[in-house]
């Protein structure tokens, strides 16, 4: 915000907010009611009035509010208590739904700037009425979204709640409102700050050679095995398997019968598949297809709890020195 910039309405609206709820109010009271749509949509469109334009605006107060860093306002919050303030009962009303309809401002706006998952992080805690009542802010696709990250035995009782969801108070909606943004604010916050080192450890040690890579795992495993064990699972996925090379494969295909490793292969990349396919004699490989093609719905958190089962196993084929990236070759097995 520049003063320098800032339209007659502008300044209006940042002189009114100024001088208070009630001075507004009674400002309006000799307003046209275009002109009062016009200082309250302004009003909303404002969180935050800089010393800088603090002080081009209220001169006369500028002994006042000299030490001050600016003010900060809920916008739509002021805008509509300063409507409500008004004399005329039957005008506060009609200026109210009017104010409403043309500010179009969605409560939890920021919420859809933010990872569904890191969402769910924030409010998988709440009461289910409190969730029902956070998602139906949202759109469709973005709240759908977001109840896929939450416990699943909660899912059907937060949806339910959705859809017998009526009215809520405004003054509700502010106050949780308020809090989300603290909460997600925090959020943010920690997760960049420790986040971003863990995943760069995890790049530069994907891209060393195994045995550095092992050798610094080691050490690490010495001072800090919570982190190394973290570090780990993050760089050895199921799709991971795929970089291993024929001899690793073929010993982590020895400790996987045929039905784990179909369950497993249930949602695995072409190329994976193959990787297994070209390591198992011609009948295993068929016996897995088949398995795949007559396979009926399945849970995907089973699936994953296959495949991480596997990753395990291969984890600790692993620390036991016996699997390679090297892409040798060896024989296949059945």
């Amino acid at each position: 915000m520049n003063s320098d910039r800032l339209s007659g309405l502008q300044r209006a609206a940042v002189l009114l907010m100024c001088l208070g709820e009630e001075t507004a109010a009674r400002v309006f009271d000799e307003l046209s009611d275009e002109d009062i749509h016009r200082l309250t949509g302004s009003m909303a469109a404002i969180a935050h009035i800089p010393l800088s334009i603090k002080n081009s605006v209220l001169q006369q107060y500028m002994d006042d509010q000299q030490q001050s860093a600016g003010l900060y306002f809920k916008g739509n919050e002021f805008a509509r208590n300063s409507i409500q303030a008004t004399r005329s009962r039957e005008r506060t009303e009609s200026l109210l739904n009017q104010h409403t309809d043309k500010i179009e401002s969605r409560p939890f706006a920021l919420l859809s700037s933010i990872k569904p998952q890191l969402v769910a992080d924030i409010i998988h805690e709440e009461h289910p009425q409190t969730i029902a009542l956070i998602l139906s802010t949202q759109s469709s696709d973005y709240a759908s979204e977001v109840i896929t990250f939450l416990p699943e035995e909660s899912q059907a009782d937060i949806v339910h709640r959705i859809a017998k969801l009526e009215h809520v108070s405004v003054e509700i909606l502010d106050t949780l409102e308020v809090y989300l943004e603290q909460e997600i604010g925090k959020m943010v916050h920690d997760s960049q700050k420790e986040i971003a080192g863990f995943d760069r450890a995890v790049e530069l040690l994907s891209r060393m050679k195994h045995n550095l890579n092992t050798s610094i795992l080691g050490q690490l495993e010495d001072t800090d095995s919570d982190l190394a064990r973290s570090i780990r699972k993050k760089m050895f996925t199921f799709e991971a398997l795929a970089d291993l090379d024929d001899r690793s494969l073929q010993s982590s295909l020895r400790k996987i019968n045929n039905e784990s490793l179909a369950l497993a292969l249930k949602t695995a990349s072409d190329r994976l598949k193959q990787r297994f396919f070209s390591n198992m004699s011609s009948r295993a490989v068929e016996m897995i297809r088949d398995d795949l093609d007559s396979m009926g719905p399945i849970r995907l958190t089973e699936v994953e709890a296959m495949q991480q089962a596997i990753v395990k196993t291969a984890m600790k084929l692993q620390e036991e020195d016996s699997l390679t990236s090297d892409n040798g070759k060896d024989n296949v097995i059945s």
